[in-house]
């Protein structure tokens, strides 16, 4: 069974919120994360800390976080 979850990735003033797919295939490891999703995850995850934000917002929806002064 796959199921599709939402994984969040936070690197300095950025987060990307990146779908991957969770394969439960009956094992005591199970639900495992699909191969593939794992490089999307990294690639995001590198684009972010390199600041280049577009390469990250073609595999992920991207986010700015802004400190908020109370």
């Amino acid at each position: 069974m796959k199921q599709l979850k939402s994984h969040f990735i936070h690197e300095g003033r950025y987060a990307a919120e990146v779908e991957i797919t969770l394969i439960d295939d009956k094992t005591p490891w199970a639900p495992i994360v699909a191969k593939e999703d794992i490089f999307k995850t990294d690639r995001v995850r590198l684009a972010l800390r390199r600041g280049d934000i577009k390469a990250a917002a073609k595999e992920a929806k991207v986010f700015e976080l802004l400190p908020i002064n109370p």
